[in-house]
């Protein structure tokens, strides 16, 4: 078993020289958040980084979302259809939808929109391969005709989590998607003050006075979106223990996660509370660059798995047994195509078998550069696991730390990884954005359309194609389970167990809702 140490804090580390600050009038109106990284990207298509989507959420809206019971419903939209060969699919929007400019948000916007996010996303890259036509046929209505029928159209425009089908004004969403936009006008219920904004310190958004919510309650991300505080602050706290302490003084609202370790201090204090606001939880994952040595050999890639066992991860960045999960299956346990591997793969390392492998492989020695995030506390010991369970099996590694930021962008980089490129790195997922083999981003094969990793599979793509056609529920699960296998035959990236982590509010909040994303509708300062 590998050993890491974590942080261990006296009992007496959230004792404060200062008071709570007692509350004004004008700061129940004002809620201040500490998000789990720096927001530094606001295009939430150029990139899939969770504090990017959280910002979309803000000032973007969707044509559908997906509720607590996980069934898409309408959001934007106020009626849809199907034609009876299921190939031609209607939509007219709600009326009263207006971008915070005060232009009327209309068809051609969503369907210039749903091409710039179907250009970056997984799932609408796939979409689109079905689709023949989608143009506007007047000011509130649009179609979408498909080549053959696909069971997957709802579910993609209704994608919750990175990358969002966010609508923007047509102007703004005509931009090139691999170029980030530099416009923040959304119709959504909160409007962006670039004026007060500075990255690195705080991010303002107030209330969108001229917001149409649904009638329907809130639910997961679907439902009433309604703001039910003035202004909304993102405030940039890279310091677990910092953000513990201000919450329990008063000085900030809700933290999106908390380090485990420091759950105790926050148990202890009745002036706060935690909350489980995603039950899915995330699962871990390991990346490989498949471009460059030495993981563009997948005898390699197969001995870094071999390599692997998830509890070492999950006890050295979670702890405790209560908020992490082993789970083998690709696309979550309990979910329907929940299905684990068989054998101990990620389960019990095989350093012989890998050992072998890579004399197998020919590998020479070439370094692994293993990007370590030191930003993000659930991400900043998974790195070190990897490199000692990497050099048991042989490899030799470099491990470069770095904020998540800076792997965000270095990741983009094909460069060789001695030249200031990558071998591999660590991040994690929410359970919705891996629940099949289209939603999963991870399992895209085609290097044109891949994430950052770039594998190159048309095998793997044939799966996925016909996972996508299939209709009925059974033999689509038999589907799923073959592209999880396909994806562990060619060791395509490593998933490395399921956490689960709490985010922490004053007691006087009330409305976080239950979803994959952290969102403030909904939320009340009592």
């Amino acid at each position: 078993m590998i050993k890491i140490n974590r942080r261990t804090f006296a009992a007496g580390s959230a004792a404060l020289a200062i008071a709570p600050r007692v509350a004004s009038a004008q700061d129940k109106k004002t809620l201040r958040f500490v998000q789990a990284g720096n927001l530094t990207i606001l295009d939430p298509i150029f990139t899939t980084a969770y504090v990017t989507r959280d910002h979309g959420y803000m000032i973007y809206d969707t044509l559908f979302s997906i509720d607590e019971k996980n069934e898409v419903k309408p959001q934007m939209v106020d009626k849809y259809g199907v034609s009876a060969d299921k190939l031609t699919w209607t939509f007219t929007l709600r009326d009263g939808l207006e971008w915070h400019d005060g232009q009327p948000v209309t068809a051609e916007d969503c369907v210039v929109s749903i091409k710039r996010w179907a250009a970056r996303d997984g799932m609408g890259q796939k979409l689109m391969e079905f689709v023949a036509d989608i143009s506007p046929v007047d000011a509130k209505t649009f179609t979408l005709k498909l080549k053959q029928p696909y069971g997957l159209v709802l579910d993609s425009l209704g994608k919750q989590s990175s990358n969002v089908p966010f609508m923007m004004p047509k102007a703004i969403a005509s931009t090139d998607p691999f170029k980030a936009i530099d416009s923040q006008v959304g119709s959504g219920p909160f409007i962006y003050v670039k004026a007060e904004s500075k990255p690195g310190e705080r991010h303002v958004y107030i209330k969108n006075p001229k917001y149409k919510p649904r009638a329907e309650p809130a639910s997961g991300l679907a439902g009433g979106k309604v703001a039910k505080v003035d202004r909304v602050e993102f405030v940039d706290m890279p310091d677990p223990t910092q953000q513990v302490n201000a919450l329990i003084a008063g000085e900030i609202d809700m933290i999106e996660n908390v380090p485990h370790d420091l759950l105790p201090l926050l148990k202890r204090d009745k002036s706060v509370q935690t909350v489980m606001w995603n039950p899915l939880g995330q699962q871990f994952v390991i990346r490989f660059n498949h471009l460059t040595k030495p993981f563009d050999n997948p005898k390699i890639r197969q001995a870094a798995l071999l390599a692997m066992r998830q509890e070492d991860y999950l006890k050295a960045t979670v702890g405790e047994p209560e908020f992490y999960k082993v789970c083998t299956a690709a696309f979550v346990c309990g979910t329907p195509n929940g299905v684990e591997l068989q054998g101990d793969l990620l389960v019990k390392p095989n350093f012989e078998k890998a050992k072998a492998l890579l004399k197998e492989a020919g590998y020479d020695g070439s370094p692994v550069v293993l990007m370590q995030s030191t930003t993000l506390p659930v991400l900043t010991n998974m790195a070190p696991v990897t490199k000692a369970l990497l050099e048991q099996a042989g490899f030799k590694v470099d491990m470069q730390s770095m904020d998540w930021q800076t792997v965000v962008s270095r990741r983009a980089r094909k460069d060789p990884a001695t030249q200031g490129g990558w071998s591999a790195f660590h991040t994690y997922a929410i359970a919705a954005d891996i629940l099949n083999p289209i939603s999963a981003n991870w399992m895209i094969a085609d290097p044109a359309k891949a994430w950052f990793g770039w594998p190159n599979d048309p095998e793997m793509e044939k799966l996925r194609d016909a996972y996508a056609r299939e209709t009925d529920p059974a033999k689509a699960k038999a589907m799923a389970v073959a592209v999880q296998n396909r994806a562990i035959e060619q060791a395509q990236y490593g998933w490395l167990g399921m956490w689960f982590g709490p985010g922490a509010s004053r007691a006087n909040i009330t409305g976080w809702l239950k979803a994959p994303v952290v969102v403030h509708w909904n939320i009340e300062k009592k």
